[in-house]
């Protein structure tokens, strides 16, 4: 949620992100804080101090995010095997006739 506000719009500050956020999800702003924080030791996000308050920018673009964050679930949740991850989450999800073609499209690409 952070980093889609940040993402959506940036530079904010930590006023702006508990604004966007705090009420909505029903988090205290220190949580929001904290969240800012912990992303900005994880090196998901950067600031930059404006007189008393800091603008936060995403250090990383959600495509990156995705891409990371996917290869950690797979790892964590499936030994590294796409396969299962892949078979797992279709087999779970309501997926539209146009989704179907898409995933039958990228697997025939890959099986080439």
């Amino acid at each position: 949620m952070v980093m889609e506000a940040l993402w959506a719009r940036s530079p904010l500050t930590a006023g702006d992100v508990v604004d966007a956020l705090a009420k909505p999800n029903e988090w205290s702003p220190q949580t929001v804080k904290t969240m800012l924080g912990r992303l900005v030791k994880k090196k998901a996000l950067r600031f930059v101090a404006e007189g008393k308050r800091y603008l936060y920018r995403p250090a990383v673009s959600r495509d990156e995010c995705i891409r990371i964050e996917s290869r950690s679930f797979m790892s964590r949740v499936f030994g590294g095997e796409a396969g299962p991850m892949i078979v797992h989450f279709v087999e779970e999800s309501k997926l539209s006739a146009a989704e179907v073609r898409e995933l039958k499209r990228v697997l025939a690409r890959k099986g080439k």
